[in-house]
């Protein structure tokens, strides 16, 4: 762990984790969504490259060490209450371990779209 203070904002769950939310930082596309506990954070915003902490593995991991589908930091951001990171990234290759370029290629649910109501 940490003892620097950029962390301190940061509100992780119950388990101690913080939701990730990926996104290609040109383009603006949402890539993946992943899990990082505190000392993950640091090392994404101290390393450049993004790191998660696996719940299925309970160890940490770069992305793309194996896979050389790597996540290149842009910036981060807190959300307003401190419990949701946005890591802005170059990203090379895919980002989902499917194989697609986002986790949410092709998983699009039946929804009702609504136009905004005219002022």
């Amino acid at each position: 762990m940490t003892n620097d203070t950029r962390f301190d904002a940061a509100v992780y769950n119950s388990v101690g984790l913080l939701p990730a939310v990926i996104q290609q930082w040109d383009t603006g596309e949402v890539l993946m969504l992943g899990w990082m506990d505190q000392e993950a954070l640091r090392r994404t915003v101290t390393e450049g490259r993004v790191t998660f902490w696996s719940r299925s593995r309970q160890e940490y991991w770069r992305k793309g060490d194996t896979s050389g589908h790597a996540q290149y930091v842009h910036s981060a951001a807190l959300d307003c209450d401190n419990d949701t990171l946005l890591v802005r990234v170059d990203q090379v290759g895919v980002a989902c371990h499917t194989g697609t370029r986002t986790c949410f290629d092709g998983r699009e649910l039946d929804v009702v779209a609504m136009e905004r109501p005219a002022k």
